[in-house]
Parts: structure tokens; sequence; C-alpha cells
């Protein structure tokens, strides 16, 4: 259907209820894959951390990654989940060409973890998204189509690399998501934001979007108003915070235009578009019955020890909804400020910069300021700013000595984001440093009184705030270099 057909963002989410669902799968950090004993290390050439376990040989027999087990279940309890007293493995059998077993090793009806819940904060309330479950299993390969658009439609060969395959996989999958309306692409981003830090925060991957650590199944349908729910799509491995949003945001519409024509959803997956923001179909969803899952054989069922459940629930670290509100009570932000920090992904940057010495307000100042800015013209994450918080909390510290002001502080950063070396280094070798000698500034004032002797009458008669014109005059002439305290100074002092 021609995109000129499509009802906007705003009449679809009117007429119709929104109803979505995150299946979210994170590669944990493991040394090892799942199930044998190969490398996991990122970016080796393909086909070269493979055994006959992963690649499926036959005589080969899997042995379960203690580790992994144990980062699921702090995955689980961090979302409030109950933890399976037993479970087991079970095969989900498909064929693809990245999967060398035709069959992936997961867990079905009997996962690890489920029942829990997340709370996530949007547009100034918390709504709460509850986890199904959360099940392990292990990653696929990665195919690879050469020519065309990268896809394998219009694709000249297809090539696999085993590498990825068998790395150890948590699959979060929430319940229905209903209410949100028009919020919903806003609830799903803010829920996959607040899933990846606190897997971040318990250090059991790094989460990484765009090397595929962390992706994102969107699952969207409409019904009208008290209908039962519609069929729903799956939008497969989204890859960013701002796609996970727009794949929702560009479905709805899609879906709505459908209905609109009495035509029906077809239940499938579908491919988002960087470029253009649009989903295509993939293929027809499977339902469970299709993957004719059974137990696998070959592995014995967990069991795990209660006891050992409880220590690893008392040793989670504190969670990253509990450190936001002890930070911004510390830092005395308001909401909005606080929620400015948070979209900026600042608050590592600005705790960091605290603890190498500079002031909370300062910290803030120049990491929502001057670098967030920097961010911004180079299209980058904050913090991949080529400065760290250690010489930002220099950079204030030359401040705080009057050494520097923060125009001149602003050149020194300058010269730190060129490679020009730490803010002292920067200042010294540009000449940097705040006049404030009087006897160096005097000639500088006297110009400005003498070009400006309107002002000087005025301050003369007693209207002290029109010093500001003169201050500002002996700053242009010094180019920022001069104290602007001890120049006001000597102005009163020459026209009282």
């Amino acid at each position: 259907m021609s995109t000129a057909t499509l009802p906007s963002y705003e009449d679809a989410t009117t007429r119709y209820e929104v109803v979505i669902g995150l299946e979210t799968h994170v590669e944990l950090g493991t040394r090892t894959k799942m199930f044998c004993g190969c490398s996991t290390v990122f970016g080796a050439e393909p086909n070269t951390q493979v055994c006959p376990v992963c690649l499926g040989l036959p005589g080969s027999l899997p042995v379960a990654n203690g580790a992994a087990i144990e980062a699921t279940i702090r995955i689980g309890l961090a979302l409030n989940c109950g933890i399976a007293k037993w479970c087991r493995f079970a095969r989900k059998n498909y064929f693809y060409p990245d999967m060398p077993k035709n069959f992936q090793t997961s867990q079905y009806d009997e996962p690890l973890c489920e029942d829990g819940y997340v709370d996530v904060d949007v547009d100034g309330e918390t709504v709460r998204i509850p986890i199904e479950r959360v099940h392990l299993e292990e990653d696929t390969g990665k195919s690879l189509h050469v020519g065309g658009t990268g896809r394998i439609q219009g694709s000249s060969e297809s090539l696999v690399d085993y590498n990825r395959a068998g790395i150890p996989l948590v699959e979060i999958v929430t319940r229905p998501i209903v209410g949100a309306g028009a919020m919903a692409p806003e609830v799903a981003r803010a829920y996959v934001t607040e899933l990846r830090e606190i897997v971040r925060s318990l250090g059991v991957s790094d989460v990484r979007m765009e090397q595929g650590s962390l992706r994102c199944d969107v699952n969207t349908s409409l019904n009208l108003p008290g209908a039962e729910w519609g069929t729903r799509t799956e939008t497969k491995n989204v890859n960013s915070l701002r796609s996970v949003e727009r794949a929702a945001r560009s479905e709805i519409p899609r879906q709505a235009s459908l209905l609109d024509a009495g035509e029906r959803i077809v239940q499938e997956t579908r491919h988002f578009h960087e470029d253009t923001g649009d989903t295509t179909p993939g293929r027809s969803k499977e339902t469970a019955t299709d993957y004719r899952y059974f137990p696998e054989p070959d592995l014995a069922p967990m069991a795990p020890d209660p006891q050992w459940v409880a220590d690893l629930k008392a040793a989670l670290p504190e969670l990253p909804r509990q450190r936001r509100k002890r930070l911004q009570a510390q830092w005395g932000l308001s909401d909005h400020d606080m929620a400015s920090v948070l979209n900026a992904d600042a608050v590592d940057l600005i705790e960091a910069t605290i603890a190498a010495g500079a002031s909370s307000e300062s910290a803030r100042k120049w990491w929502m300021g001057e670098l967030s800015r920097h961010a911004n013209d180079q299209d980058l994450d904050l913090a991949q700013v080529p400065i760290t918080p250690a010489q930002v909390a220099q950079l204030q510290g030359l401040i705080d000595a009057g050494t520097l002001n923060d125009k001149l502080a602003r050149q020194v950063i300058e010269g730190v984001l060129a490679g020009e070396g730490d803010p002292e280094k920067v200042a010294n070798a540009r000449g940097l440093a705040v006049v404030s000698d009087t006897g160096a500034l005097t000639k500088a004032v006297d110009d400005a009184i003498a070009a400006n002797p309107d002002v000087a009458d005025k301050v003369r008669g007693g209207k002290v705030a029109a010093a500001g014109a003169l201050v500002g005059a002996v700053m242009k002439a010094t180019k920022g270099q001069a104290d602007a305290k001890t120049v006001r100074e000597l102005i009163v002092q020459k026209l009282s």
C-alpha cells in the first residue's frame, strides 16, 4: 500500500488500541561458549572459533556453561523474577543456514526465570513492564549476503560465519504491554534502555547494540477499543534504542491502514530499515508447534540450589533505578534536569568527574553544555567525545584556582579534543591564563574609559551597573584573558 494512504500516527493511535511486546536477546560476556570451550571474543576471523560441539558434528556432546547459568539467574533476580526450582533445556527445531545443528538448544515451557517486572519512567509517569520469562539458549551463526543491499534479496552469494554459533544468549520476553496508547514507542525505548542499564550494571554483558550483543524484536498489534487483541507482527533484530522506537512508530500506521481497508494483518516477521524508518516483510511467523520442541536428551536438568540463589540475590549491585534516585538527590536535580542527564547518557560521566574532584554543578555544566554540543556536531555518543572525566575535573580545577575563566576554558577544551594533551598542558602551550595583575590591566581599563565617555559618566553618577559595558570592552581587548572581577574593581575605583 502506498505511503500516501497511510493514516497519521496520531490518527491511528486515536482510533486503535496499541499492544506491544518486546523480546530482547543479550549475549553474555562469558569467556567460552554455552556448551563448549570455544572462545567468544568478538571480531575474530570467520570460522576460527568453532569445534565439533558448536558445529553439531556427529558424536559431539554438550556441557552446560556454569557461568552463563549464574549470569542468567542474576539477570532474572534483577528483573524481580522467580527462579525455577527445576528446569531443563529443549531442542527448538528449524532449518536455517546459520544454525549448524538444524536445532537450537534453548528453553521452552520450563524457563530458568519467570514472572518478573521492571519499572520505567516515561513522560513523568512510572510504567510497570511485566516480564513473562528469562531463559537461556545458544546464539546462531551469522549469514553474510554479498552484493546488493546486504540482504538476501538481490545478493550474488551468501556466506556463513559460525563464530557466534553457541555463544550464551539470554532471551528476556515481556508480557503484552497494554494501555500505553500513543506512548507505546516511547515505552518500548524506555524499557530497552532500562534493561540495557540493568544488564550492564550486573557486568554480565557489554550490551553493545552495534555489535549485536543486545538485540530487540518489537511485537506490535492493533485492535479496536474493547475488541480482542489483533494479529501481531514481529520486527526482528532492531539494533539501536532509537530504532526500537522508530520501528514501533512505523508499524502502527501501516497496520492501521490495512485494518481501515478491511484487510487482515499477516502474522510475520518484518525487517526494519534504518535509512527509511520503514519495515518490510520477512517470513511468516511460526508457532511453538512448528518448532517441534522436545527435551534436550544430552543435557541434565537444572535444579539451582535455593541457598545459592539467595546468596546471588544478596550480592546484587545497586540497580540503575535506585542509583539514579540516589544521585539525583545528591546532585540536587529536578526530575526534568535528571531526565536530560539520562537522555544524554551522561550519568556515568558526571559521576566519574565528581569522583575526580569537580563539583556536581560544574561536572554537569561541562558534560551537558560544551561537550554535548561537540558530540551532537560530530554525531558521536557523549562517551565517545575524546576527553576524560579526569580531564574535565582538571579543567574545572584551573577555573576554581583562578587560572582560567569559562571563555578560556572552552578554548582549552578545543585543544584537548584536538589531541593536544591535558587541560594544563593545553593552557600553557596556548598561553591561556587569566590576567589579574592590576598593573597589566590598567592600560586596558584606561583605554575602555576613554573610548566610552558616556558610560564612564554614568558610573561616575552612581550607576555602577553600567560598568558592565566597560568590563566587556576590556575583556574584548584582552581576548577574554582579563579577570572580570579585578577589571570591575579597577573601573569602579577609577570612576568613584
